[in-house]
């Protein structure tokens, strides 16, 4: 699905319908300037979801950079470190 194209005009003159319509669509919208895209608008909710798989996505890279690099600890290592904090 093609984002929708809203012209800057459109945010300033319907700020508070183009707002309404994202928290009920929860779909970005990309705001143009000159008929070029200049920035995204999207919900707060959708926001913080999009945020927290990002850090999720993080986690997983730093994971598979630590086993590149040989950082890994075995399954018996790993209690021993952890059987302190019981």
């Amino acid at each position: 699905m093609l984002p929708r194209l809203v012209p800057v005009t459109d945010i300033k003159r319907k700020a508070t319908d183009i707002i309404a319509a994202l928290q009920r669509d929860q779909e970005p919208l990309v705001i143009t300037e000159h008929g070029r895209e200049a920035a995204v608008l999207m919900d707060v909710v959708s926001y913080r979801m999009q945020e927290r798989k990002l850090a999720l996505l993080e986690g997983i890279i730093r994971g598979q950079q630590a086993m590149a690099e040989g950082r890994t600890l075995s399954h018996e290592e790993v209690l021993l470190r952890t059987a302190k904090w019981a």
